[in-house]
């Protein structure tokens, strides 16, 4: 046993799962997308699993492949997230905001609303926003890096002021002397910035968690770094290898401790994608038939990536002794797993069906697979966590939940409970109220 324990999250996005296709599998309800019913299933689900947070992503425009992949978002996470915190009790919620368009005080009323109704669950995964798409919804040009990470940096700062402003002994409730609240205790902040300002204070009284977990996500440029080592409790990566995991994880806790904090503070997660099947074939298969021809149109960017030519025509066989002699990693960080699965003497199809090409880690077949890849990271020390991605969320929620989560458990390696009612404590992380002062010296707050 080892006292340390693994921490897991599942993402949530447009309510079939994580394969393109997932709204056409049979087992999928095609209008999720407008039922929080769905959403509410697999938080049931994922809460039954001991996972310490929902992760929802957050892409507020439509993507040009709509008409055929769906939207691949939730409808509005914070109002989805709202719904689903009153059909569970355990389990939080990390919703995206993005700081380039939204002001400060709008962040911070919405986040201690749904911390206040949760009892304490609530998190914000601060984001900029650079893409076109979005800025234009809005009504405004993206931003260079430098501006939209200085707005992010006083936006959070605004927002964690304003979470402070109503005082933890300011709400006084006494219906005999007639006095409602110590007005003393809920003052404004008057902070302004460059790009950002607000008055305040804020009428949200602090949670069971005294306010909402800082969360940042990304790749881990000098920016971010910056943002999540001042703020982040917890931070959602994007990484491959257990090499560049264990690396990014060194440089985001250097950041936390060079401002000022315990490194300990600052949990990284790194993502997987989950087919959860009897059998490799059998997984294979079953992405597959979700695929369809979408993987066909893969084959040139997988020819890229091992730096040979590969022909359409031959999807049902493996690469050719002269391919894989002449095959060699790229600069994707994705074409060292895509050889070694090829070397293996899978089909071209069945290569691409392993997801060497998804947008995280995939893994294919047997939970004693998924619980051996998990703890390989864990115990390497390139993860504090997982964000995981089902398939398709209407089974592979649960087979995750009923057939992984078990074996992390019996390794001694996963909870076999929560450790209390609020998000912090399922992190491991301490309370805060206000600015930390750690890194912002004394905020009387």
């Amino acid at each position: 046993m080892t006292e340390k324990k693994l921490i897991l999250g599942l993402a949530l996005h447009d309510g079939s799962g994580a394969l393109n296709n997932a709204w056409r599998a049979p087992q999928v309800d095609p209008g999720n997308y407008a039922d929080f019913e769905a959403n509410i299933r697999y938080a049931q689900a994922a809460e039954r699993g001991k996972f310490a947070f929902l992760f929802i992503p957050d892409f507020p425009a439509v993507r040009p492949d709509t008409s055929y992949r769906g939207v691949r978002n939730i409808i509005d996470p914070m109002i989805a997230l709202t719904a689903i915190s009153q059909t569970t009790s355990r389990i939080g919620f990390v919703a995206t905001g993005s700081t380039s368009f939204q002001e400060p005080f709008n962040h911070a009323r919405q986040f201690k609303a749904l911390d206040v109704l949760s009892h304490g669950r609530a998190g914000w995964n601060a984001v900029t926003t650079s893409d076109p798409a979005v800025a234009a919804n809005y009504g405004k040009p993206v931003a260079d890096r430098s501006e939209r990470y200085q707005r992010a940096h006083e936006s959070i700062q605004i927002v964690q002021a304003l979470w402070g402003s109503w005082k933890k002994d300011a709400w006084i409730k006494n219906q005999a002397s007639g006095q409602y609240i110590d007005s003393s205790k809920l003052q404004p902040i008057n902070m302004q910035g460059t790009y950002v300002a607000s008055r305040g204070p804020l009428a949200i009284p602090p949670s069971e968690q005294g306010q909402p977990v800082i969360f940042s996500s990304g790749g881990p440029s000098p920016h971010l770094l910056s943002l999540a080592g001042r703020y982040a409790s917890g931070f959602i990566a994007e990484v491959w290898t257990i090499e560049d995991a264990r690396a990014q994880r060194q440089m985001v806790r250097r950041a936390a401790e060079e401002a000022g904090r315990d490194p300990n503070e600052i949990k990284f997660f790194a993502g997987i994608i989950s087919t959860v099947a009897p059998t490799v074939r059998e997984g294979l298969d079953r992405r597959i038939a979700i695929a369809g021809e979408a993987l066909e149109t893969q084959v040139p960017q997988l020819g890229n990536m091992l730096g040979v030519h590969i022909d359409r025509s031959r999807l049902d066989q493996p690469l050719t002794a002269e391919q894989l002699s002449g095959a060699y990693p790229s600069g994707d960080p994705r074409s060292g797993i895509a050889l070694d699965v090829a070397r293996q003497g899978w089909t071209i199809r069945d290569i691409l069906a392993h997801g060497v090409i998804d947008y995280h880690p995939t893994v294919v077949g047997p939970a004693a697979l998924h619980a051996d890849h998990i703890q390989e990271w864990f115990e390497a020390e390139a993860a504090d966590g997982f964000w995981l991605s089902p398939d398709i969320f209407e089974d592979g929620v649960d087979a995750f939940v009923d057939e992984v989560v078990p074996l992390l458990q019996q390794r001694g390696i996963y909870p076999t409970d929560y450790l209390g009612t609020t998000l912090r404590e399922s992190l491991g992380v301490p309370e805060q109220f206000g600015l930390d002062p750690r890194v912002f010296g004394d905020t009387d707050n």
